[in-house]
């Protein structure tokens, strides 16, 4: 049987540090990274190349476009394809590949390091050679980030240790898969597409997000609604607008409505989601102006796809909101909405 042909795409991040003077930064290249982990010849053929190469905490919107270009040239001639990532941002690139590039039979993996590949105590190796393992799966398919044995759906992965090798963690959603003594174990089934991959290779990124805390300043409202075309608005507990922040957003939603502006309500609570129907605080602003709300959905997600969705829709927003609650790559489970 050939091997499998793999594309390793490298962005820099911890795993490609190296030390210098003011403390670790991305220098190892696309090629030094294939030389700590020889034995990967064995099973598969990969190819490497270098988009980037940057602490992740510099990822935009911009090198997501560049990661998707290659891919999409590439995507022929690959059998699966392995994204080297830096951890802070992982999840944000992973959701937004969720949206950028769908239907794909082709597995595309994000993973990364808590430490450098160069030291002798390092989770990178093992890392990388679990993710490119899984892109040589038979079965594998979609975005997905494997970590400490760990494979988790693109958009369901969160950063929730900063130190620990288990560094991610799940959301609101099973694991997909784990990795133990170079086997699979798959706890669910990964998605068969039916249909052509798609490629989106840019997004509209005029989003912010609100994390609201006791005593959040009315006057920021009217900052946000001027300058971006969406504002998510991290509530507390299942989500609601405060009554001190209320007029004022009845106000901004009355004056920039008509202009395509977009309101999503999410909860900085991390895991079970939100429900606005519970309290009063979050019932009847919701009703009045038919609000879109994240439930479930991580914020990287939610943050992704609404980039994704203004791109395709413009200031369409009942395409828009009916198109953020359709299920893509396990992102949402409330399909339900009235």
């Amino acid at each position: 049987m050939a091997k499998k042909r793999i594309l390793l795409i490298c962005t820099g991040g911890t795993i490609a540090s190296t030390l210098k003077k003011d403390g670790y930064a991305p220098g190892l290249t696309d090629s030094d990274i294939l030389d700590y982990i020889p034995s990967v010849l064995e099973f598969c053929n990969v190819d490497t190349v270098q988009v980037c190469n940057i602490d992740s905490t510099n990822m935009t919107p911009v090198y997501w476009s560049v990661v998707v270009k290659k891919i999409k040239e590439n995507y022929n001639h690959y059998d699966g394809f392995v994204i080297l990532h830096g951890t802070d941002t992982m999840a944000y690139t992973a959701a937004a590949l969720s949206y950028m590039v769908q239907n794909s039979k082709k597995p595309i993996v994000l993973t990364g390091s808590q430490k450098p590949i160069c030291l002798e105590i390092t989770d990178a190796k093992t890392n990388l050679m679990d993710s490119i393992r899984y892109a040589c799966a038979d079965s594998s398919s979609g975005i997905q980030i494997v970590f400490n044995h760990s494979v988790i759906a693109g958009t369901r992965g969160k950063k929730t240790h900063a130190h620990s090798y288990a560094a991610f963690s799940s959301v609101n959603f099973p694991e997909l898969a784990t990795i133990r003594e170079d086997k699979i174990f798959r706890y669910i089934s990964p998605i068969h597409f039916e249909a052509p991959v798609e490629f989106t290779e840019e997004l509209h990124d005029s989003i912010a997000v609100l994390k609201l805390i006791p005593g959040t300043k009315p006057e920021m409202l009217e900052f946000l609604f001027r300058y971006y075309d969406c504002l998510v608005i991290e509530g507390f507990g299942v989500g609601g607008i405060p009554e001190t922040l209320k007029d004022e957003f009845y106000k901004q939603m009355n004056h920039w409505v008509s202009e395509g502006k977009i309101v999503v309500i999410a909860t900085q609570v991390v895991n079970e989601g939100s429900n606005m129907e519970v309290y009063e605080v979050g019932l009847k602003v919701k009703k009045d102006f038919n609000l879109i709300e994240a439930y479930d959905m991580t914020l990287e997600a939610t943050v992704t796809k609404l980039m994704y969705l203004m791109k395709k829709y413009g200031k369409n927003y009942g395409a828009i909101r009916e198109e953020f609650y359709k299920p893509i790559n396990f992102d949402i489970a409330k399909p339900e909405i009235s």
